[in-house]
This record gives structure tokens, sequence and C-alpha cells, in this order.
């Protein structure tokens, strides 16, 4: 839909972050302080210990070390643009940086669906057809798939930055956001955003329809082998070894799907809510979800404990 209002060309924007709730700005500030904290400590062990165990050299840990890497490169790149605009109001970016941000997180919001897809593949290969594994899964593979959802991430990335920078931006700059939110972005265009649209409708299809669907078949398939085991031993331990794994599937996904699948409210005051509520959502998925990954894997996964008390004490031990 074209805008009327064509004045001189926005060179910058201005984030309007949580300006309207200062009380909410100084809690969260410490809240997303400890918490990015938390991420970096947490992700940054689980990469350690996959790198460093040679037990944990298997597909499944090269996956979570990838996802762990993610959520490093997604917290450095986009929560000290956060954490600042709580400590400046109407904090200003320049279209590049915005662009640069916009990039980055969408990027790594795609590899990490791939990601999540392809640890499922992982798990039904080694479930249900444990003879087939090792041939299927090698090395040469399993890093091709990881591999592979980075450039499929980086390369959606590129297309949906170069659409959106291709059009004109002019009057209104105020991004009601913490970061540049490529949906928040979208709405202060001063032309026809409906390739954007349908651009944006045909990635949630790659990112998010796709890799769900793909995911729930392949947890069918695990759970009808699973109930298939005789022992409840086997069960319990083959139920134990996809628990982490869905659980955050379902955190990530469902949260992705509830910033970009809600419907908006034309109400102004029911808009200005949701618009605070979208915001929180998006903290969610930036900030928890990173610092909830490390912590459900490391309490599902007997391996993973065991290798970072190794670590522990192979620390002690040197000093």
């Amino acid at each position: 839909m074209e805008k009327a209002n064509w004045t001189s060309p926005v060179m910058q924007f201005v984030l309007l972050g949580l300006s309207d709730h200062p009380k909410l700005e100084k809690i969260f500030f410490v809240l997303i302080l400890l918490m990015s904290l938390v991420i970096l400590l947490g992700n940054g062990v689980l990469i350690l210990v996959t790198i460093l165990d040679s037990h944990l050299r298997m597909p499944m840990y090269l996956f979570l070390g990838n996802l762990s890497f993610l959520d490093i490169c997604y917290t450095t790149s986009s929560v000290p643009p956060v954490l600042d605009s709580f400590l400046t109001p109407w904090e200003t970016i320049s279209f590049s940086t915005c662009a640069v941000q916009m990039a980055l997180s969408f990027a790594m919001a795609g590899t990490e669906c791939l990601l999540l897809s392809m640890m499922a593949f992982d798990h039904y290969m080694a479930i249900c057809n444990p003879l087939r594994y090792p041939v299927i899964m090698s090395k040469a593979i399993y890093v091709s798939l990881a591999a592979s959802s980075w450039a499929i991430g980086g390369a959606a990335s590129v297309v949906h930055i170069s659409l959106t920078t291709r059009l004109p931006f002019c009057g209104d700059d105020v991004i009601n956001h913490f970061t540049c939110e490529i949906l928040a972005v979208l709405k202060l265009a001063c032309a026809d955003i409906s390739i954007n649209v349908i651009s944006m409708g045909v990635t949630n299809v790659i990112f998010l329809v796709v890799p769900v669907l793909f995911i729930s078949v392949s947890y069918v398939f695990i759970i009808v082998t699973i109930l298939r085991i005789p022992s409840s031993e086997g069960k319990k331990k083959a139920f134990s070894t996809c628990s982490a794994h869905l659980t955050v599937v379902i955190i990530c996904y469902g949260t992705l799907f509830f910033m970009y699948r809600k419907p908006k409210c034309k109400d102004p005051v029911r808009a200005d809510k949701q618009d605070l509520s979208d915001k929180l959502i998006s903290l969610f998925y930036g900030v928890v979800t990173p610092m909830l990954n490390p912590i459900i894997y490391s309490l599902r996964n007997k391996e993973v404990k065991a290798a970072a008390k190794n670590l522990v004490a192979w620390k002690d031990f040197s000093q």
C-alpha cells in the first residue's frame, strides 16, 4: 500500500524500546544482563565439552555444538543494543546498522529452525534405523547437514534484507521495538510491500511449517518404535534421549509461531498492549530460549553432564 507522505529519505531510525515503560526498563536491564551471562557461560561450556570430550564426537553433539554457537552469536549481536536501549531513551541507529541487525537476527532464526529439524532426523535414524545409522549419518553427511543449515539461513536472510533495503523509507522513523526487527521496519516503508509479505510467507513455510511437519512425522515414527521396545528400561532411555530436543523444539517453534502468526489488533488501546506483548515475546525468544537450551540439554542428558563434570575436574587438577 502506497504512503502519500514522500519527504526526505530516512537515514537513521529511532528505537522506541520500552521508553513508555521506564520502570520496566530498569527491571529488564538487570534481568537480561544476568541472563546473557548465563547464556554465554552455559553455551560456552557445551561447546567446550563437545569439542574436548571424545565420547561426544557424534552427530547429535555436533548439531548441539552448532546450536550453542548460534545462541552465543545471536546473544552477542542482539543483546548489547537492547541493553543500550534501556539506558538511552529514544536510541538512534543508522540505516546500515539496522540492516546488519536484521540480517543477523533473520539468519540465526532460520538456521536454528533447520538445525532443530536436523537433530530430529538424527534421533529418528538412531532409534528407528540403528543398523543403518553409522552409514547414513557418517561424518561427511552430518557435517554437510549442519553447514547447509547455516548456508540456507544466510541465503534467506540476504534475500529478505535485499528486498527490505530497496524500499524507500520516509517520514516516520520510529521503530516500535528494541532492535531492527524486520516486521517492525517494514511498517515504516512508504511503498508497496506486497513482495516482502509474500517472501515472508514463503520463508515461514520453509523455516516453520516444513520443519515442524518433518519433526512431527519423525517423532511419530520414533514414538511408535519406542513403544515396541520390550524392556521398560530401554523405553525410558530412548524417551530421555529425545525429551531434551523435543522440549527445545516446543519452546522455539511455539515462540516463533506466536510472533509471526498472531493477528494484529485494530483497536488503538489493544494495539498498544499487543505491541508491548510483541516486544516481550521477542525478548523471550532472543534471551530466554538461548538460556534454557544448555540447561535443558545438561539436565536431560547424562553424557553431557558427565562431560561437564570431567571438564571441571580437569580444570581443578590442572590448577
